[in-house]
C-alpha cells in the first residue's frame, strides 16, 4: 500500500481508515496467488543453515503446512458511536437466533434434505459469548473450526473464520499420485497447496454470516416492530387473522420460512408441507395438508411477510418479513442467562 501511495490508518492488525478500499482489497487478494513454496524456500536457509549439508546425498524438501488459518472480513464504520449503536443488537441476534443448523450452514457443512442436522453427524456445535477488553465476542464452533464476530479497535466489526480441521471441507483437485488430468472433490489438506481454497471457504463463511446479520438494524422495540402483525388484516377484501408468534403452530411456520435453504430459491407449498407435517400417508391427507399450508401462506402474504415470485409457485420472505420474523424468533428463543451476559 505504501508503494501504491495509499493513505491509511493502521492499528494493530487492522485498518480503521483506507482512502481507497477497492485498491487495497485487490492488493490483499494477491496473497492468495502467491507461490508459497518458492517464497518460503527463501526462509529455509535462515531456519536451518545446515539443511543442505545434512541432506547433501538426497533431496529432502520442506513440507509446509497450515496448522491453523484465520481469515477475517472487516466492516469499517465511520466512528465508534456508529458501531456501538448497532453492535449489541448484532450480538443479541446472533446468540438468540442462530441455531445449530445455522452454524453448520455458515461454515459450509452439509445439512440433511430437511434442513436439519444429518443424523450421522457426531461432532459438537457450541455457541458462546465472552467479555473481552474491546467488548463482547460471539463465537460458534464445530469441532476444531469456528466463526466469530467481535468489535475491533472500536469502529470495526470483524467476522473471522478459523480452520483447524481442514479435512472437514472439500477442494477440487487431482488425487495424490495420479496423472493430474482427472479432478475430484476431495478432502482439503493441511498443506499450503490448498491455501487458496482455504481462503475461498473462509470468505464464503464470512459472507454467509454477514448476510444472516444483515437483518439487524438500529435498535427498535420488538413491540413497535411487530405490533402490526398481531392484529387482523385483509387480503383482497377478505379478513385474515392475526399472527400469534407465541403459539407453537405460528412459531413453527415462521421458523420454517426463514430456513437457510430457502434464502436463494425461495420455498413452495410442498416444501413447507413436508417440514410442518412430514410425509403424508394418503393422497387425501396430502390435499388436506396442502390446503392448510395455502391458508398459512395467504396469512403471511396478507401481513407482508412473504411475496410470491411471479409466474412460479415459489415464495420469498420480504425485507420487512426478515426484520419482523428475526425479531420474533430472537424474543421467543432468548435465553435469560445469555441475555444477562450481554447486559453485563
Amino acid at each position: 500500500m505504501d508503494k501504491k501511495g495509499l493513505l491509511y490508518v493502521r492499528k494493530d492488525n487492522c485498518f480503521p481508515r483506507i482512502n481507497n478500499v477497492d485498491l487495497a482489497q485487490k492488493l490483499m487478494q494477491k496473497q492468495c496467488d502467491v507461490n508459497w513454496p518458492e517464497l518460503l524456500s527463501k526462509v529455509t536457509a535462515r531456519l536451518n543453515p545446515a539443511h543442505e549439508k545434512i541432506f547433501q546425498d538426497f533431496e529432502v524438501p520442506y513440507y509446509w503446512s497450515a496448522f491453523q488459518s484465520e481469515w477475517a472480513t472487516d466492516v469499517m464504520f465511520k466512528d465508534r458511536a456508529s458501531l456501538d449503536a448497532l453492535y449489541y443488537s448484532v450480538i443479541h441476534h446472533g446468540i438468540t437466533t442462530f441455531q445449530s443448523p445455522d452454524v453448520m450452514r455458515f461454515l459450509g457443512y452439509k445439512l440433511a434434505s430437511t434442513g436439519r442436522i444429518d443424523g450421522r453427524f457426531t461432532g459438537e456445535i457450541v455457541s458462546d459469548l465472552k467479555n473481552r477488553h474491546e467488548g463482547v465476542r460471539i463465537k460458534h464452533r464445530i469441532n476444531g473450526n469456528s466463526i466469530k464476530a467481535y468489535n475491533k479497535q472500536g469502529s470495526i466489526l470483524r467476522i473471522e473464520t478459523t480452520i483447524n480441521e481442514a479435512n472437514g471441507f472439500k477442494v477440487y483437485r487431482s488425487k495424490q499420485g495420479g496423472d493430474g488430468r482427472e479432478r475430484h472433490w476431495l478432502p482439503m489438506r493441511k498443506g499450503i497447496a490448498d491455501l487458496k481454497r482455504r481462503a475461498d471457504v473462509s470468505q464464503s463463511a464470512n459472507n454467509r454470516y454477514l448476510d444472516a446479520l444483515a437483518v439487524v438494524d438500529v435498535p427498535v422495540s420488538v413491540k413497535s416492530l411487530v405490533e402490526e402483525i398481531l392484529k387482523p388484516t385483509t387480503l383482497n377484501d377478505r379478513r385474515v387473522r392475526a399472527i400469534n408468534p407465541w403459539s407453537e403452530e405460528d412459531a413453527s411456520l415462521l421458523e420454517s420460512v426463514m430456513r437457510g435453504e430457502f434464502t436463494i430459491n425461495g420455498f413452495r407449498n410442498r416444501d413447507l408441507r413436508s417440514i410442518l407435517f412430514g410425509q403424508a400417508n394418503t393422497e387425501q391427507e396430502t390435499r388436506r395438508e396442502s390446503a392448510r399450508v395455502s391458508r398459512k401462506l395467504r396469512m403471511l402474504r396478507a401481513h407482508g411477510l412473504i411475496k410470491k415470485v411471479p409466474h412460479t409457485h415459489r415464495y420469498h420472505v420480504t425485507e420487512k418479513g426478515r426484520s419482523i420474523i428475526s425479531a420474533l424468533l430472537a424474543a421467543r428463543n432468548a435465553d435469560a442467562n445469555q441475555l444477562a451476559k450481554i447486559a453485563a
